[in-house]
């Protein structure tokens, strides 16, 4: 996750310096040459930018009682060994001016050493111990956090200790989600679960979920799109499920739903507060609702009511290249597209089943009555609960179709749901 000093400013290595955030803070700050100390290095100020932010000032200690001074970047003269050199303050003044934050302003002490990141891709919590910053000329951006144990060293001065290998994850990866979360709260979030948090498996993202506080849950569970709310909310823990139905506006509430099933949503409702299940009722459409009750009131569940419509079905004359094209075109739920349903018109009486592996593999002109499997395991709508459990246990098949007396194609159950 990290990139060289040439990579990021596009020009050759030699012109840059890596500094460390632990070498600097503390440092004496001094007026012109290093023996003119006038205070030392508290914090440094970054300015939220893309892709990374750069460096607007420094802040001066004086000690108990006495104002911190913000110096402005363009002020600072060079950074020695042993002090931060500065310009004298403009018009005379025998001192900077006090700091006053801006919106946008990070500053790398206060908002970020010590805090938390949640790494998506390690499905685990972070913790920057350090920040390293590439100077060049006048110009220092804020290029990567450390998350390793020889940051925490360098943090309490033993730098000279190394234990382990670097660990540098690039900023382009743990920006917050906006300007805000920089400062709220006490973690910091990817700015992955902005761009590209739908791409994200559920599971992994339920699991982060998991790691954090209300707070911190919304801004992420906010970024994604309903299908993926769907499938996030559904891997949770039912804690996790409790504290995101609380926060769910309802139209929000309204469009997750819609991309669940009946059996996900009573799923859902199982674990949550008798309160939330009538609020989050209220917006599932009247015959659903009905058969989500049901569902929720008896452990004699049928087929039927436990039946999705996320299915897609063509007739038995489509050819590969066709049935690809609609799969393409319609885009339909992953889930959905684990099988083709082979049916016969003007009825959707159920003639076979084609796995989409096969579909893609197959050559263009191949028929869905050369790839089908027939007669195909089907689940009679009136069929409980335990007996659709066997079924799967017998077959190993991810999903099921239901059908009627006469084959009709109801709906499907995937494994997943019915295991739950």
């Amino acid at each position: 996750m990290t990139a060289p000093a040439h990579v990021l400013f596009g020009a050759p290595a030699s012109d840059y310096t890596l500094l460390y955030f632990s070498d600097l803070i503390d440092r004496n700050v001094s007026v012109t040459r290093p023996e003119l100390k006038i205070g030392a290095l508290t914090d440094l100020v970054f300015r939220l930018a893309e892709p990374f932010p750069e460096a607007v000032g420094i802040l001066i200690g004086h000690g108990w009682g006495t104002p911190t001074e913000f110096v402005p970047w363009e002020r600072v003269q060079r950074i020695e060994p042993r002090a931060v050199i500065v310009l004298p303050p403009e018009g005379g003044e025998e001192r900077y001016p006090p700091f006053v934050d801006q919106p946008g302003w990070l500053l790398l002490n206060e908002h970020l050493i010590g805090r938390t990141i949640l790494d998506m891709d390690g499905r685990r919590v972070e913790v920057v111990n350090d920040v390293q910053l590439l100077q060049s000329h006048s110009r220092t951006i804020l290029a990567h956090v450390d998350v390793s144990f020889n940051g925490f060293l360098r943090k309490w001065g033993l730098g000279f200790l190394r234990i382990g290998p670097d660990r540098f994850i690039s900023w382009k990866y743990v920006q917050p989600l906006s300007i805000e979360d920089a400062t709220a709260g006490d973690k910091v979030v990817l700015s992955l679960a902005r761009a590209q948090m739908n791409e994200l498996p559920s599971e992994d993202l339920a699991d982060a979920l998991e790691e954090l506080s209300g707070p911190e849950q919304e801004a992420i569970f906010s970024v994604l799109d309903a299908e993926k709310a769907a499938e996030t909310l559904l891997e949770a823990e039912p804690r996790a499920q409790r504290q995101i139905v609380e926060d769910l506006e309802p139209d929000r509430a309204k469009s997750i739903l819609s991309e669940m099933s009946v059996a996900q949503i009573a799923d859902l409702l199982s674990s949550l507060p008798w309160d939330d299940r009538i609020d989050l009722l209220a917006h599932v459409p009247k015959d659903q609702a009905e058969r989500v009750r049901h569902l929720l009131g008896t452990s004699e569940a049928t087929a039927g009511s436990l039946s999705s419509t996320g299915f897609v079905a063509m007739p038995k004359q489509t050819t590969a290249a066709e049935a690809l094209a609609r799969l393409r075109s319609e885009a339909p739920d992953r889930e959905a597209v684990t099988y083709v349903y082979v049916v016969a018109a003007p009825e959707p009486v159920l003639l076979g089943v084609v796995d989409v592996r096969d579909l893609v593999t197959a050559a263009e002109s191949t028929t869905l009555d050369d790839l089908m499997a027939s007669p195909p395991v089907t689940a009679d709508s009136e069929l409980v609960k335990e007996d659709i459990v066997d079924l799967f246990a017998k077959y190993h098949y991810r999903m099921l179709p239901v059908v009627d007396v006469h084959d009709h194609l109801l709906g499907v159950i995937g494994y997943k749901d019915i295991m739950r």
